[in-house]
């Protein structure tokens, strides 16, 4: 009898080890790299091969790791499937969560991925200026390029922002169990750049 309740417990240890292992090589497993500019070098209408750039930082831009904290409303989402995030919690005022329930009481400085929190030291949500959730590309790439709503930013201000800022940064490595947006940070600010360089035109859907 004690025989076979070790080796019950064992076989659960073993299925709970390979549970996690398994979700550790799921969550750093980057779901598929990005073109790199150079790619759309074929498309001779400038105009034509800027939209087709952004198009393919929409990849990125439309990732549940960046959707989930440029929600449509005041609550965040969080998982690959964009549930609500839970516990309940609110904006607040400066999109670092209400008085009570601040970011930061559970986002620490870094992820913490026994509890499968992720962290920031600068965590919260972006404005409700630049909502994407349930947006196209194309409108998304408008309101980008809008000073009124992504921040009074020029979009050569967006190379730097995408391209080395850290809590964006987070996207590609974002934790236990959740996985990273497609390609690298360094990939997505090379097609920002070759998007502005080339007139940062938007795609049309």
């Amino acid at each position: 009898m004690k025989s076979e309740t070790r080796c019950k417990v064992f076989v659960s240890a073993a299925a709970l080890t390979m549970s996690v292992l398994s979700g550790y090589a799921f969550s750093e497993t980057t779901p598929t790299m990005l073109a790199s500019p150079e790619s759309f070098a074929s498309i001779t209408d400038t105009d034509a091969r800027s939209a087709a750039i952004f198009t393919e930082l929409g990849k990125v831009l439309t990732s549940a790791r960046c959707v989930n904290c440029h929600p449509a409303g005041d609550r965040p989402r969080q998982g690959d499937e964009r549930r609500l995030h839970q516990p309940p919690v609110e904006r607040g005022v400066d999109g670092h969560g209400t008085a009570t329930m601040h970011c930061s009481i559970c986002h620490q400085n870094s992820n913490f991925d026994p509890g499968r929190m992720p962290g920031h030291p600068e965590w919260h949500l972006a404005p409700r200026s630049m909502a994407w959730e349930g947006k196209t590309v194309a409108e998304i790439c408008a309101q980008i390029k809008d000073p009124a709503r992504n921040g009074d930013r020029k979009v050569e201000d967006l190379i730097r922002h995408i391209g080395t800022d850290t809590l964006v940064g987070w996207a590609w490595a974002p934790g236990f169990g959740r996985l990273p947006a497609p390609g690298t940070q360094e990939q997505a600010g090379a097609l920002v750049e070759a998007w502005v360089n080339t007139g940062a035109a938007c795609p049309t859907k």
